[in-house]
């Protein structure tokens, strides 16, 4: 009695999501060639709509400051920037496809595409994370700030922004970083780590340096970001935390008028920073624990 095992070719496993850039028309310089272009594509994606809306606030009459650049105010200009982040995401994913001949869907997931239900799933996990971090920073002493509402009209108007854009200025860094990047260094090396690290540290760094445990804060953010990308075979895990933080994090500052503040999560102190890494940790072992067993799932 005889067993017929299936071919090979029958047997669907899918490559690990770092190396989903290293196909059969890999070549070595195909990556460099790559980051050169992503660099280019997201400083025109940052440029592009600060030309558009200076433009227009010319064309309007606003308010000029000493460069003669019209003055939009904080909350248009923190819109400004957000969707030039958020531009970020065609760029990769052009670039993916033009310089590595693979859809651009594979720097979403080893899927090809956003896995919306675990993508959803995910917010179930950040949301309730990121509320019990602002619980315990607000009950904490010393981590608190007297601040004055600034009214419920420029309040609306500063969450409807950040609501509408942050998604997208998370999921085009996360494009960029734990995307773009893990990917590249994967198509050189079988190991996740290169890319882990080193996507990690540039996080860090593009965030400028405040403090020290702020930037220890950002480049373990991005090593767990990182790690879940590669783990869960695909960006939903991080975009949903990046996004949830980001998006608690500037509504607290619309509600305060803080929207045009230049402080970043570098300058965090050492207790904050240690609250949010204490959360971070808490959402992935959360995520590694529900990770769907089927990558290719929706």
């Amino acid at each position: 009695m005889t067993t017929t095992l299936p071919a090979p070719e029958q047997v669907t496993v899918p490559v690990p999501y770092h190396r989903l850039a290293h196909t059969e028309r890999h070549r070595w310089w195909r990556p460099l060639v790559g980051t050169l272009l992503v660099l280019a594509g997201a400083f025109a994606a940052a440029l592009g709509p600060m030309i558009v809306a200076g433009i227009v606030g010319l064309s309007l009459g606003l308010p000029q400051d000493e460069y003669g650049w019209p003055v939009l105010g904080d909350e248009l200009d923190l819109a400004v920037g957000l969707l030039g982040l958020g531009l970020v995401i065609p760029v990769v994913m052009l670039v993916a496809r033009w310089t590595q001949r693979r859809p651009g869907g594979t720097v979403s997931s080893v899927a090809g595409r956003l896995r919306w239900g675990w993508l959803g799933r995910c917010v179930l996990l950040a949301v309730p994370a990121v509320g019990l971090m602002y619980a315990v920073l607000f009950l904490l002493p010393g981590t608190g700030a007297e601040a004055v509402f600034v009214g419920w009209e420029r309040f609306l108007f500063g969450v409807a922004v950040v609501a509408v854009l942050v998604p997208f200025q998370a999921a085009g860094e996360e494009y960029l970083f734990r995307g773009w990047l893990v990917q590249a260094f994967g198509s050189w090396t079988r190991s996740p780590w290169p890319g882990i690290v080193v996507s990690s540290v540039l996080f860090g760094l593009v965030h400028g340096y405040g403090t020290p445990w702020g930037m220890a804060d950002l480049i373990f953010f991005g090593v767990v970001a990182a790690v879940l990308t590669v783990r869960t075979g695909g960006l939903e895990a991080a975009i949903v935390l990046h996004a949830v933080g980001n998006l608690a994090a500037l509504v607290t500052g619309a509600a305060i008028g803080a929207l045009g503040s230049e402080e970043t999560a570098t300058d965090a102190p050492a207790l904050v920073a240690a609250v949010d890494m204490a959360m971070v940790a808490v959402y992935g072992v959360a995520v590694l624990w529900l990770r769907p067993q089927s990558l290719l799932s929706r």
